[in-house]
């Protein structure tokens, strides 16, 4: 059994599914299909009772692929609080269950969710921009506006 903690969970054991390989830097895993098996993991926490840990809430947002700005301006609350959620694991009642909610519409592939988290996480790209500029002929040129990294890119 592989105690996968790699995925943020404490509590997530693989009885197969992954190959334990040695390398240069020492020993490595490899899971099969580790999409499919997030989106298991997401569809568990759906289904658990009680209200989320921190840890389990910081899972299912980076699986909906959002910042914690992003999250918290879906669920009309500050990047703070959900920072705080996610350290603290105190999450209120209907924020909990607005994130569930979000999970399951999103794994339905619900359109309306997809282009209001779409809308989101533009609004996050164009904060996060870089501006690259180079030397040409003596002068300064911009280039394209490009977003800071690919965190803010959105699954399909």
């Amino acid at each position: 059994m592989y105690h996968y903690q790699e995925c943020g969970l404490d509590n997530v054991w693989l009885s197969n599914g992954y190959t334990l390989k040695e390398t240069a830097y020492g020993k490595a895993v490899s899971i099969e299909q580790v999409d499919a098996l997030h989106k298991l993991l997401a569809d568990e926490l759906v289904k658990k009772p009680g209200r989320l840990t921190g840890k389990e809430l910081r899972f299912l947002r980076v699986h909906l692929a959002l910042s914690q700005a992003a999250l918290g301006q879906a669920q009309g609350v500050s990047e703070q609080n959900v920072s705080l959620w996610e350290r603290h694991g105190k999450v209120p009642r209907a924020n909990d269950q607005l994130l569930r909610l979000m999970v399951l519409l999103h794994h339905a592939n619900n359109k309306a969710l997809r282009g209001a988290l779409d809308r989101i996480m533009a609004v996050e790209r164009l904060v996060h921009q870089k501006i690259v500029v180079h030397a040409e002929a003596g002068r300064w040129v911009a280039e394209e506006l490009v977003p800071d990294d690919d965190r803010f890119a959105l699954a399909a």
